[in-house]
């Protein structure tokens, strides 16, 4: 991996690297680019597993992949979001440049039949990204978009349009309602226990204990501040 010192105020430097989520065994039909790891993601040590990686597991659920995903990141760090608009010094970087179209190209084997861009950092890195060559590419709102109206729309649009691509799981279901005006409960799935590392937390890849509260939360895992660069809190559900 490059060296992200020279660019270290951009992000949660001192807490290292997360890669990948799902399969790395060339079984992959999509290809999903996130922009970068959240706090939950670097307790866990995969990406897309906290709020906005069930709402993403849902989403591949309504066209029918249970299994057949890799997700990766335009950042192998966490980026605090405060510093995003200076991303695009990183992606441009070129070492990083390098390092990161080896490793989409690495993981764009022959079965991959749909590259999915989840918010604006991942989509500038797949742009950037020669590799991809004819794979059709889908542009997505981020999980995570607080436009809760055009997240909606954009995944409902890319849902037919995936069912008629991509070749289903033997397991999977291609006829799950699509979304209505906004992500509801019903459209998030938990993260399967074949995606996480052994001897996690029962609780870890499904939040809806903590959707259910009230007010509603979307993260057991908190940055708080003034020391959030070196700080991490870690709450679990209490047993009865």
């Amino acid at each position: 991996m490059p060296d992200y010192a020279p660019f270290k105020q951009f992000f949660w430097y001192d807490w290292g690297p997360v890669f990948y989520r799902g399969r790395l065994d060339g079984s992959a039909r999509v290809l999903c680019i996130a922009s970068d790891p959240g706090a939950t993601e670097r307790l866990v040590g995969r990406t897309l597993v906290g709020d906005a990686g069930q709402r993403v597991q849902g989403f591949l659920a309504k066209f029918g992949m249970t299994r057949s995903y890799l997700c990766l990141n335009a950042y192998a760090l966490a980026l605090v979001p405060s510093q995003a608009a200076d991303g695009d010094d990183v992606l441009d970087a070129p070492d990083h440049k390098a390092w990161r179209n080896v490793l989409y190209d690495m993981a764009k084997t022959a079965g991959v039949q749909a590259i999915i861009g989840f918010g604006v950092q991942a989509q500038h890195a797949v742009a950037k990204w020669p590799g991809k060559g004819t794979t059709p590419v889908f542009t997505l709102p981020h999980p995570s978009s607080h436009d809760a109206a055009a997240l909606a729309d954009g995944w409902r649009a890319a849902i037919p349009q995936l069912r008629a691509l991509v070749t289903p799981d033997a397991d999977g279901d291609t006829t799950l309602p699509n979304y209505g005006a906004q992500v509801a409960e019903a459209d998030y799935r938990p993260i399967p226990k074949r995606d996480l590392p052994y001897g996690l937390p029962a609780f870890v890849g499904d939040d809806a204990w903590l959707r259910a509260q009230t007010p509603a939360k979307f993260a057991s895992v908190s940055r708080p501040h003034p020391d959030d660069r070196h700080t991490l809190i870690w709450t679990a559900p209490k047993t009865v």
